[in-house]
Order: structure tokens, then C-alpha cells, then sequence
């Protein structure tokens, strides 16, 4: 093979300086071994950074990453370094677009997304939330992270400027407002559990299936 057509892995520093924060969450609200053996569906893997990362430290948990076809290949190679490590409990990424009716999984018990709803177009967001409603359990939990306003404030001045960056390079992003993301979790079945301040001015919100 020319060394020339050997794919590197995909680097993000975002997931490089977030990734130990959000493990500590996600260690409290999916500790064992009230979750031991449950499978946890991760949307818009990216990178797979957060994947290889989490699995081997959250080994009581079946994780599945996801992404768009097109940053499989990345993220696989992220997984599959994983795997050879020894983290048999990260599994084989799959192609999920939410938009589409069918997903690659019909049930999760919970699941777990960073830094896509400000980069999905609304109608995304939407999908997002309604396929768990339709896939996770009663009592199963999103653990969702990002930047969000509050009562259309933002939370610092790097964010707004975040904010207006996102909207020059496409109309359709941009940092979603938790006034405007609550109801639409409502219509899918969820209530806001938890909301974590984070780094960087981000935060992670826990949703909770409702029966």
C-alpha cells in the first residue's frame, strides 16, 4: 500500500480538552452497577475521540458510536485502536443521519451526544430528540453537551461571538436557547434532569425519559 493513501486519524482538540469533564459526568449519572450491561447510544461520534476515551473507563457499558457516513472512517479508526487496547465494550460504529425515519437500532437505554445541536439545522435537533423518544426506555437518559443560551442570553461573551461565527458559516446553526430546546424535549417524552456548568462555557443537560 502507498503510505501516501493511509488515513490518519482525525485529531479534535475540542474533544481533547473536554473529554475528562465530561467522563466525570457521565460516571455519575450512568454509574455501576445500577447500569452495568446497558448500551449507550452516541450520536454524532465525529472523530471518535469520545468514543475511545469513555469506553475503557466506563466498562460496564455497551458503547455505540454513530455518525454520518462520511466521518465513519475517521471514527473507526479511533474505535478500532480502542478495541486492540482491550475495550471490548466499544462497538462498531454504525451510520445514523437522524433526519431519516430508520435508524441502525431500534432501542438504546441510554445516549449520549456532544457539540451537535448548535450545528444541526433545527429540523435535526427535532429528529434528535423525537427518535429517542422513540428508542429509549422509560427512565432512560440523554446526556446532551454543548454551549446553550438561557432566555436568548448567552452565557459568556466567547459564546456570542461563537455564535455569530457559526451563523456566518451557515444560517442554519447556532447556539439553541434551553427555552426554546425544553418543550421540544417535552413533545419527545423527556424532562430536563440536570443541568451541569462545564468548561469553556459549556454545559452538559441530562434529560430523563418520562413515562
Amino acid at each position: 500500500m502507498n503510505p501516501s493513501t493511509i488515513m490518519e486519524k482525525p485529531f479534535s482538540q475540542a474533544c481533547e480538552n473536554n473529554k475528562a469533564p465530561i467522563l466525570g459526568i457521565l460516571q455519575q449519572v450512568l454509574p455501576e452497577p445500577k447500569w452495568r450491561g446497558t448500551r449507550v447510544l452516541e450520536i454524532g461520534s465525529g472523530t471518535g475521540q469520545h468514543a475511545a476515551f469513555f469506553a475503557p473507563r466506563l466498562p460496564w457499558l455497551h458503547w455505540q458510536p454513530t455518525d454520518q457516513a462520511q466521518y465513519l472512517p475517521g471514527c473507526r479508526l479511533w474505535v478500532e485502536d480502542a478495541r486492540a487496547a482491550g475495550a471490548d465494550n466499544l462497538l462498531e460504529p454504525l451510520v445514523l443521519d437522524v433526519l431519516t425515519p430508520e435508524w441502525p437500532l431500534s432501542q438504546a437505554d441510554a445516549a449520549f451526544s456532544a457539540n451537535t445541536a448548535h450545528i444541526m439545522h433545527w429540523p435535526a435537533v427535532e429528529a434528535l430528540f423525537h427518535g429517542l423518544g422513540q428508542r429509549l426506555p422509560t427512565g432512560g437518559l440523554f446526556c446532551l453537551y454543548g454551549p446553550f443560551r438561557y432566555q436568548g442570553r448567552h452565557t459568556s461573551d466567547s459564546n456570542a461571538r461563537f455564535d455569530r461565527h457559526l451563523q456566518q458559516q451557515d444560517p442554519g446553526m447556532g447556539i439553541r436557547d434551553l427555552t426554546a430546546v425544553e418543550p421540544l424535549a417535552a413533545n419527545a417524552g423527556f424532562r430536563l434532569l440536570a443541568d451541569h456548568a462545564m468548561p469553556a462555557n459549556n454545559r452538559t443537560l441530562i434529560w430523563q425519559r418520562s413515562p
